[in-house]
């Protein structure tokens, strides 16, 4: 247990308590008071120590994970080096993670900070120390396991006999004391979808229908115009738990809600999509697009998305706008456009750039070069710290300087293989193979707008020599 002589400033012990739930936060005296209560008589004992008076505190917050604003709080001002000893009520309300627990402790020895559960009398000073705490940690990790399985099969149980569970609830239905329950106007779309769809209307009919009628969706996380797309209307169509059912890893159990679509229609339904779904993946995603991530519809700002088709043994590859593949030409007036065009266009932008200066295999070097230089300052830094030479640095400090390291290296080797393609572009851009193509482009392109009301085609490059 760490120790001050009589003339030295007291030991700052910081008290850190948590609740997995919020449930009884509201009383006047919860259990993280009690915590607290119990470690500030633990302090109180100890000669040379005082409590700090920040309450490190986190109500509902399971020790599953570390992202908890109390425990950050903690940990911001240990890493200020303004705490000398942490206490808990029991080990389990640092963490009940293990491999977490673990790099805790780390963090805590490196910054000289001692550990202590005042109602598990152990110091991390020593071996025997380490073993117990180890030994609680597993026990407290074993502990949290068991729990979540437990509730695990609960779950399951209750599934098996039919009930609602939790989750998002589907539409055409709202939930009441934890039972579905039919909402008649969302029911009757319901329905009245399935129907229409075997009648012969596709989903993006579907969807500028839902849309143009204003019906509510409900899982929207925000509000916007047209909150339906082909996604969400599939999904609904997929949807087995209309028929009556719940699922359970993969089975489905009868339910206790009431049934929105028969069996049977629901079967042709899932036949039709089924047909539906082989049909379209005789369409090509995977041709080669040199432009692929950078274009942007300049009607509504959405990217532009790849694709291409086959007719009479020729291979069609286009670009066109994800708004109106998704919702409909009413929702966004671009067409789709040639790849091959479009594509030929912006080499051709960068040819021109290339002839005025505006990107050169100068700049583009110096860049390196100022990488170089940076990586090899790091290199000469991570010596000092295996050499143990380097203060202030934990194992930690060093895992994050070999990240950056390996980056600046990568991005380094990039771009002295653009600068090198730059210094005979006109002779190497025929000779690149289309991968390579692609990656100078991506290298070298920020942005493609493509405004075909204004008749626009927008090109913005890299600034490779910031």
């Amino acid at each position: 247990m760490p120790t001050r002589t009589p003339d030295a400033q007291p030991l700052r012990c910081a008290i850190y308590t948590r609740k997995s739930t919020a449930q009884g936060l509201e009383q006047a005296f919860n259990s993280l008071d009690a915590q607290r209560e119990a470690c500030l008589r633990f302090i109180q004992n100890q000669p040379g120590w005082a409590p700090c008076p920040v309450p490190y505190q986190d109500g509902g917050f399971s020790g599953s994970s570390l992202e908890r604003p109390g425990f950050q709080s903690l940990m911001a001002d240990l890493e200020a080096g303004v705490l000398d000893v942490v206490a808990v009520y029991k080990v389990d309300r640092l963490s009940r993670s293990l491999l977490d627990f673990a790099r805790v402790m780390e963090r805590f020895s490196a910054r000289g900070v001692a550990f202590v559960s005042v109602t598990q009398n152990f110091s991390t000073a020593d071996a025997m120390g380490l073993l117990t705490l180890n030994m609680l940690m597993s026990f407290a990790e074993f502990e949290r396991e068991m729990i979540t399985e437990r509730i695990r099969d609960k779950v399951s149980a209750q599934r098996r006999k039919g009930c609602w569970t939790g989750g998002m609830v589907p539409f055409g239905y709202r939930v009441e004391q934890k039972r579905l329950v039919v909402v008649p106007e969302e029911a009757k779309w319901v329905g009245r979808l399935f129907q229409s769809y075997l009648g012969g209307m596709s989903v993006l009919d579907l969807v500028q229908t839902l849309n143009a009628e204003q019906v509510p969706f409900k899982s929207a996380l925000k509000p916007r115009p047209d909150p339906w797309s082909k996604a969400a209307v599939i999904r609904l169509l997929r949807n087995r738990l209309y028929t009556g059912s719940i699922s359970s890893h993969g089975s489905w159990y009868p339910g206790q809600h009431e049934t929105l679509i028969d069996a049977a229609t629901f079967d042709r339904v899932q036949g039709l999509l089924a047909h539906q779904s082989h049909r379209i993946k005789g369409v090509s995603r995977n041709a080669h697009y040199l432009v692929r991530g950078t274009l942007k519809c300049g009607a509504c700002g959405a990217a532009l998305t790849s694709a291409s088709t086959r007719r009479r043994g020729r291979t069609y590859r286009y670009y066109r706008c994800t708004t109106r593949e998704k919702k409909g030409k009413q929702t966004c007036p671009t067409r789709q456009f040639s790849a091959e065009a479009l594509e030929a266009f912006v080499v051709d932008q960068l040819r021109r750039a290339i002839r005025e200066g505006r990107i050169s295999a100068e700049s583009v070097a110096a860049k390196a070069e100022r990488i170089a230089s940076s990586v090899r300052q790091h290199h000469a830094t991570r010596e000092l710290l295996l050499n143990g030479q380097a203060t202030g640095l934990s194992d930690p400090c060093l895992s994050d300087l070999e990240r950056e390291i390996r980056s600046s290296e990568e991005e380094e080797a990039e771009l002295r293989w653009v600068a090198g393609i730059l210094g005979n572009f006109d002779v190497l851009w025929d000779l690149l193979s289309p991968g390579n193509q692609q990656r100078l482009v991506q290298n070298l392109v920020k942005e493609v707008v493509v405004a075909e009301r204004d008749g626009l085609l927008r090109v913005t490059l890299r600034d490779l020599a910031a």
